[in-house]
């Protein structure tokens, strides 16, 4: 039986990180604004939905006709119905929920509908474009509402059908977000959220009936608090921008503490900007040099002497400071020397910024909403793993991911065991691309570096009696390759493993000098973890068993031993290219994969419903 399935086996709850194949789903990822019955009790408990009207409302009956033309456009003209212009997106699941309430009208309270105004608004804090969801339309019809006066029946049922399909397509794409993501990535496995129509049906009608649509808004959003928190960041940046951003500082030789320079007044007004450095109007601390404003005052009437340097113009400690937590937060070499890559770093427009933001919100409405418990997560772009508990990483670790042409994928598993002291098989691609070219100049390298040839039987090869040149891309030697257990192996002394199809796992490396790089993008796709024996103690979860120091008592047999953890704790492989802090700051990456465009590309584009 396949690890996979043995492990879901003895654990069913975590079914749903063990990787499965990606099924048409076109219309449960079409309705998946029933996340609303999420929100509420089982079935059992739920109150009985509100019966039928005794006698029909008269406008039941042009809604019908309505939603029967609106069919007939799907089913027979293979197109979009529209009012007033606006297409409706979610028409099969608008008309299946009329059908539902027997054409009984929702909207003719302009209340209930400013509050799906003000709630549809509101998605810009998401990163979402309000102009999607009808807004325009639909304050058009709330004015005409506002007036005292019913709408004409064909006017309200083009309304229901399209204050109906604004409230579905919101909380459809902050449940799943807009884009689909296995559109942009063919290794993505996460599985399409489990829908159950008619509780949904009913959850929508109790949120329209009790005036619930802000908190119905709130519920689909990701519960999590880094979704929260992005919210916040992105408001706070849009406010910078529309203040006019932060100022350039001009490139030039690397600036270092110390140093007297005419673009350090610059470079604090920009940290500044982004309360990197303390802000204007705040006393400044023992030390602190006073803002550029006050140092004018004061300068002219101590008149300094010409030979010294504006005070303002000195790279000082606390501006080191400020340097020092602006490289940290742009994965940068905390080092406070104002370089081209940091220059580099703090003249990105606020404008992208905003972008990253974005596009991040609507990764994590990907995956944000099954985010929960203990994991581990890779940030691959982030170039760390951490251990997270309760929401809140509880342990981090610097990492090496793939190099751009062979991209760590994204996805999320399960880990089941640890191995320690392994031995390493090279993967055909690595032994074509890497290791062939060496091994037809140089059999030797093969012993130096305590890589056995083993045949079809198991028996180990002479290397040099090989005739290597005849193998490559078209011609696979029939041998494997493999490496002995040891301090130089490929893997480290123990690498972590979980179920997958990419031959990818997170692994200790005898090459520690590459995590001082900022940007560690050096292996062939696996993840090679700085703090491997840490983390591996924090997976396994049995300090009495395994911990720091019976680890390194197991390695030190040199022999392979293969442990299995006691409950399989969930790895979930992601791109982060920005991050809210807690303390209110956000972390931003470089795009190593130049995945963010075709993001952004999308999430600004026309919404197509996934398939």
């Amino acid at each position: 039986m396949p690890a996979e399935a043995t492990t879901a086996d003895r654990h069913p709850e975590f079914h749903e990180f063990i990787p499965m194949p990606r099924i048409n789903a076109r219309l449960a990822i079409a309705c998946a604004w029933l996340v609303l019955a999420l929100a509420f009790p089982a079935r059992a408990e739920l109150p009985a939905p509100a019966a039928a009207p005794a006698a029909a409302d008269p406008i039941a009956e042009v809604i019908r006709e309505r939603v029967d033309h609106l069919r007939y456009e799907l089913q027979h003209d293979h197109r979009d119905h529209a009012v007033r212009g606006e297409r409706i997106v979610l028409g099969e699941m608008v008309a299946r929920y009329f059908e539902s309430q027997q054409f009984q009208p929702k909207w003719r309270d302009p209340a209930r509908l400013l509050q799906l105004l003000e709630s549809l608004r509101d998605l810009t804090n998401d990163g979402l474009d309000p102009a999607e969801y009808h807004v325009a339309a639909l304050d058009a019809f709330r004015a005409e509402l506002g007036r005292g006066k019913a709408l004409p029946d064909g006017e309200q049922a083009a309304l229901e059908i399209l204050a109906t399909d604004a409230l579905m397509l919101g909380l459809s794409h902050l449940y799943l977000g807009k884009v689909d993501p296995g559109q942009l990535s063919p290794q993505w496995n996460f599985p399409s959220k489990p829908v159950d129509v008619e509780r949904g049906f009913e959850a929508l009608t109790r949120a329209l009936e009790s005036g619930a649509i802000r908190e119905t808004f709130g519920r689909a959003r990701p519960q999590h608090v880094w979704y929260q928190r992005g919210r916040e960041r992105l408001k706070e940046y849009r406010a910078l921008a529309a203040a006019g951003g932060w100022p350039t500082v001009p490139a030039g030789p690397t600036l270092k503490p110390g140093m007297s320079d005419a673009r350090v007044p610059a470079l604090r007004a920009r940290l500044r900007v982004t309360r990197d450095f303390p802000a204007a109007g705040v006393p400044p601390a023992a030390g602190t040099t006073v803002a550029p404003a006050t140092v004018a005052a004061t300068s002219t009437a101590a008149s300094p002497a010409p030979a010294e340097p504006p005070p303002d113009e000195l790279y000082d400690a606390p501006l080191e400071a400020a340097v020092q937590a602006f490289q940290q937060r742009h994965g940068l070499t905390p080092d406070g020397a104002v370089g081209p890559a940091t220059i580099a770093a703090l003249n990105v427009p606020v404008e992208k910024r905003i972008d990253q933001i974005r596009i991040n919100l609507e990764r994590a409405r990907w995956v944000m909403h099954e985010i929960r418990g203990e994991f581990v997560l890779v940030d691959v772009a982030g170039f760390d793993v951490s251990y997270f508990r309760d929401d809140e990483p509880v342990w981090t670790s610097k990492v090496i991911v793939g190099r751009p042409y062979r991209e760590t994928p994204i996805f999320k598993s399960l880990i089941t065991y640890i191995v320690l002291n392994p031995t390493w098989t090279i993967p055909p691609t690595i032994l074509v691309k890497d290791k062939l070219p060496v091994i037809r100049r140089d059999p030797g390298y093969l012993k130096r570096n305590n890589i056995r040839v083993i045949d079809a039987r198991g028996r180990e090869v002479n290397p040099y009696a090989v005739n290597w040149s005849q193998y490559g891309a078209g011609r696979l030697p029939p041998y494997t390759l493999r490496q002995d257990p040891g301090e130089d192996n490929a893997l480290g002394l123990v690498k972590i493993m979980f179920p997958n199809p990419y031959m990818v796992y997170l692994h200790d490396t005898p090459s520690k000098s590459l995590f001082e790089k900022d940007e560690r993008t050096f292996s062939s796709g696996c993840i090679r973890v700085q703090k491997a024996f840490e983390l591996a103690e924090l997976v396994l979860n049995e300090p009495q068993r395994w911990n720091q120091e019976t680890l390194a008592a197991a390695v030190a047999t040199k022999k392979m031993q293969t442990v299995n953890l006691a409950k399989p704790v969930p790895v979930l492989l992601l791109y982060w290219t920005a991050q809210p802090r807690a303390d209110g700051q956000v972390v931003f990456r470089n795009d190593v994969y130049g995945r963010d465009p075709p993001t952004l590309a999308a999430l600004d584009g026309p919404f197509r419903p996934r398939r």
